[in-house]
């Protein structure tokens, strides 16, 4: 089942209040007459649905299975509980209720039979004795995501957004080492001696050896259809070059059994964008999922796609390697393959591997994982089941979490095979600077953050309300019939609920106090285009880098490298070098290198 989306890519400025553009809907349109046109009485009736508490973006990999492969744990993110399910009986045993806000994510269990559950929202490590029914909490980060079990020293990896690597006795107690990697750390996954970790959004893969050093970065390799034989006929070299992806968006990664790991992440294309997000051929258009992996000497040994699986939530593997499943949840789909299939993709149509098997499974999937004898268990969300995908599923007794603008954002929008969340994952951006031939190069913009009060939209500021936005994005890119103004308000009411990351505490706190000093000292000038809740005057200005753009907010600015509307910058302190506007843009050539890495340190704190 395909649903019905809003585009993705869409680049929120900051502003003024009014972002709406419909009367209906909340706000006035500066620039679009037909937009004034609509109202509510215009289009039919339709029911729109609200969660009583607004439900987080999606993340997925919430689902475990028991070492001995009786039960079934599934971390519930909207409803903060964690599900203990009886596999033998398809029975429910416990409901562990966390703290509302707890935003429960990855969970992994120990050879204890504790489960050990990240705390997304609340940034710590829940440890549950499951029989008990008791919890104990343990502080780790601001923004804790993957977590894994090692049997050989009985303790527990939590990866964090903000690069620490945190080591806890698996029995309770402080962290007994903090690791401080690159930043947007996402899983972390245990290998004999060494630990793999991975990066959400640059889909980048890091080896650890018993050390704590880096030993290997390995990146999925890039992708070009005319190169690896996948168009027909004798056009090869003619194509070579005009559709070619790069990895990006590593939204679940796993051991691989033998040793290594699975990566599922999305590629998006690095060549000039057809004004488009669709295509004509099996790659998805603007992006497409793939399945990577990496052999224990950090090696990529395969890498395939999986056509038309937007949003690969999860996946999982049988012991033997046999079988890999990918959960779909735009296409309420899971997606079986053998290690074997090809995925050979044609220019002018696809040819359907004979290796993918996919299976329809109605109620968003956000967790696979196989049992020890190759039997497959489904976590949905909404409504909330987990059990066999061949077999009993038990209906978990929740309240109902459909929120509309959480579908919208989510589903699979228009002709495209991609929704909101694929440039926007969890809310925010995917660190992609997209190429397009009118325009030239522009980077995903975060909407995390909060939006109703932000306006006008892109870089440029050229779009005066989100309804513009979503005719140039949703209908005129991804070939979607208008949304209605209750839909319109749906989903900017659910946007403005996602949060921006939260910075880690900064680790030299007197350098972070030394560069908020200057940040707002009188020759620097930082304060006179950024000010305020957002750090934003919501304005456009030339500053000495090709035009005139919105001052973005600086709220999060730590977590949105790389920087700039075209992604000049790759990190903070290169925003600060060549190219950057000079003292166009602050003043800040007479300062220092050390002052320099005062900024940062200040700026990494936001």
């Amino acid at each position: 089942m395909l649903r019905l989306g809003v585009g993705a890519l869409v680049a929120i400025g900051c502003g003024p209040a009014g972002p709406f553009g419909h009367p209906g809907a909340g706000g006035a349109s500066d620039g679009d007459a037909d937009a004034d046109s609509y109202t509510d009485d215009d289009w039919p009736p339709e029911e729109i649905f609200t969660a009583g508490s607004p439900p987080p973006p999606l993340s997925g990999g919430t689902l475990a299975i028991s070492r001995d492969g009786h039960r079934a744990f599934g971390a519930d993110t909207d409803r903060d509980v964690v599900w203990v399910v009886d596999l033998d009986g398809t029975d429910l045993l416990a409901t562990i209720a966390l703290e509302p806000g707890d935003e429960p994510g990855r969970l992994v269990e120990d050879a204890a039979g504790r489960v050990h559950v990240a705390l997304r929202g609340a940034g710590a490590l829940a440890t549950i004795d499951v029989e008990a029914g008791d919890v104990v909490r343990r502080s780790v980060c601001s923004e804790p995501r993957g977590v894994a079990y090692d049997d050989a020293d009985d303790v527990v990896h939590v990866a964090c957004v903000g690069g620490e690597l945190v080591t806890f006795p698996a029995g309770g107690g402080a962290a007994t080492r903090t690791l401080h990697l690159d930043t947007d750390l996402r899983d972390v996954v245990v290998d004999g001696a060494m630990l793999w970790v991975s990066r959400f959004r640059s889909a980048e893969v890091l080896s650890i050896d018993p050390a704590g050093r880096v030993s290997a970065r390995v990146r999925p390799p890039d992708y070009d259809p005319a190169v690896e034989g996948h168009i027909e006929g004798d056009y090869s070299g003619y194509y070579a070059g005009q559709d070619v992806f790069a990895a990006a968006v590593a939204w679940r990664m796993i051991p691989r059994p033998g040793g290594g790991v699975i990566l599922v992440h999305q590629r998006a294309r690095t060549t000039p964008l057809s004004g488009l997000y669709y295509g004509d051929d099996c790659t998805g258009g603007l992006v497409h999922t793939t399945v990577t992996e990496i052999d224990p000497g950090a090696e990529v040994s395969a890498a395939r796609i999986v056509s038309s699986a937007p949003l690969p939530v999860d996946v999982a593997a049988t012991a033997d390697g046999s079988t890999v499943a990918i959960a779909s949840a735009a296409t309420d789909a899971i997606v079986r393959r053998s290690p074997n299939a090809s995925g050979i993709i044609c220019r002018g149509g696809c040819i359907e591997d004979a290796g993918d098997l996919y299976e329809p499974e109605a109620g968003w999937p956000i967790g696979v994982a196989f049992t020890p004898s190759g039997r497959l268990v489904v976590q949905t969300r909404e409504p909330a089941t987990i059990g066999f995908s061949d077999g009993p599923r038990l209906a978990l007794p929740a309240e109902s979490m459909r929120d509309t603008g959480w579908e919208m954002f989510h589903g699979v929008a228009g002709f495209s095979t991609m929704a909101c969340a694929s440039c926007h994952p969890e809310g925010r951006e995917d660190g992609r600077v997209w190429d397009f031939p009118d325009i030239g190069p522009r980077r995903t913009q975060s909407i995390g953050g909060g939006i109703l009060a932000t306006a006008p939209y892109h870089w440029d500021g050229s779009l005066p309300t989100l309804w513009e936005l979503m005719e140039e994005v949703f209908v005129g890119r991804m070939g979607a019939q208008p949304p209605s103004p209750a839909r319109t308000r749906a989903i900017l009411a659910w946007l403005d609920t996602i949060p921006a990351l939260a910075a880690s505490p900064a680790r030299d706190p007197d350098a972070a106090a030394r560069g908020e000093a200057l940040f707002r000292s009188a020759g620097v000038f930082c304060v006179d285009c950024h000010e305020g809740d957002w750090l934003t005057t919501s304005e456009s200005k030339d500053v000495g880098t090709g035009g005139k753009f919105q001052v973005p907010s600086l709220v999060g600015v730590w977590a949105r490298d790389p920087f700039l509307h075209d992604g000049r910058a790759p990190t903070l302190r290169d925003r600060f070098g060549p190219g950057a506007g000079g003292d166009r843009h602050g003043v800040t050539s007479h300062l220092s290198e050390d002052e320099i890495g005062n900024l940062v340190a200040y700026l990494e704190t936001l």
